[in-house]
């Protein structure tokens, strides 16, 4: 039952991403040619709502689902991981036109051709699987 609960929010989600265009390659090209705030407006926003989430998770010390205890540790600072993650990352979707989440509404929007870029980022994923040991973090 659990499985069907995420499903649905999943779809939900990925109706308001395709509405809100936030899964649209224009917006995306036009954020990265600095030609809008729509994107950033967007991306700010859930920034915010993040953080004012995990506040409340802290704070209020909600459980999760099964009723464990939420462990939310900070990551380790460094300033070489996070800008060279976030060049390979923003380079991925620069070229994509998408970053993970919105690829998966597009398939589902019916853009086939997305189907490519899936396929690499499954690939990507499965070769950094394979040589994280041997990466410095």
């Amino acid at each position: 039952m659990r499985y069907i609960t995420y499903l649905v929010i999943g779809i939900f989600f990925g109706i308001i991403m395709f509405k809100s265009e936030a899964a649209s390659w224009f917006r995306i090209y036009e954020m990265f040619q600095f030609g809008s705030f729509h994107m950033y407006g967007i991306i700010g926003s859930a920034l915010v709502l993040g953080i004012i989430g995990v506040q409340i998770i802290k704070r209020k010390n909600i459980k999760p689902i099964d009723g464990s205890k939420m462990s939310l540790h900070p990551k380790e600072k460094s300033v070489t991981r996070y800008l060279l993650g976030g060049i390979i990352f923003g380079l991925g979707w620069a070229l994509a036109g998408a970053c993970p989440g919105p690829m998966y509404v597009l398939a589902g929007a019916g853009y086939l051709s997305i189907l490519i870029v899936i396929f690499g980022a499954l690939v990507g994923t499965f070769l950094y699987g394979l040589v994280k040991d041997r990466l410095p973090h």
